[in-house]
């Protein structure tokens, strides 16, 4: 499974990429106005951090001026990719772009019937939110498992990134159902990499280290 870091914070995105673990980036306008950032100028610094896909939202909701700001979000890097919530106009931007070569996350999916439809428009990406579903009483991770058995049964090219990610379980259960990608904000990458076992064994041997080294 692929890791990719759901922040426009440039700090963590250097120091996640630092660890050797980052595989791409999604990001939205809200983000980048959570750091203080336009929006332009946070995506390209970002795209020349990470080689991987880097997700920038559009915000249009008719379906011609979803294509024309997907060109231009598009036009800031060769990695960007654009996303677009799933509508009616969405589905019909996404046609568009895709046959233009343009990649898009297909986002805001809560069914296996929306992310059938993205795939069947070409989208590059769907991004299932688990902890939205999980709030309103749904299973999520039996909803990505019906995705990804779904996606198999007709060999899609989609990949599907498991977003709104809420705690390590999310991320272990996405990968036990097979999602190609989760997207992750970066106290969560945080709380993955410890372990209560992992630090008592580092601080049992730098004690035992202390003990010894001197004789």
């Amino acid at each position: 499974m692929r890791f990719f870091i759901d922040t426009a914070n440039i700090e963590e995105i250097r120091e996640a990429s630092s660890w050797g673990i980052l595989d791409g980036v999604t990001t939205n306008p809200t983000l980048c106005a959570k750091e203080g950032r336009e929006f332009r100028s946070s995506i390209k610094e970002i795209a020349d951090i990470v080689d991987g896909p880097i997700s920038a939202e559009a915000i249009s909701m008719e379906r011609d001026g979803i294509v024309e700001e997907a060109r231009k979000i598009a036009s800031i890097a060769p990695n960007i990719v654009v996303k677009i919530p799933i509508t009616e106009e969405g589905l019909a931007a996404t046609k568009k772009l895709s046959s233009e070569g343009i990649k898009v996350n297909m986002t805001l999916i809560f069914s296996v019937n929306q992310a059938l439809l993205a795939a069947k428009v070409g989208a590059a990406f769907v991004s299932p939110f688990l902890g939205r579903l999980d709030d309103i009483g749904h299973d999520s991770i039996a909803i990505l498992y019906d995705m990804v058995v779904v996606y198999q049964n007709y060999d899609f090219d989609t990949k599907i990134i498991a977003a709104s990610i809420r705690h390590p379980l999310h991320v272990t259960k996405a990968a036990e159902a097979g999602a190609d990608i989760a997207t992750v904000p970066f106290s969560i990458l945080q709380q993955i990499v410890t372990h209560p076992l992992t630090d008592k064994g580092i601080d049992r041997f730098l004690k035992d280290w202390d003990k010894i080294k001197n004789l």
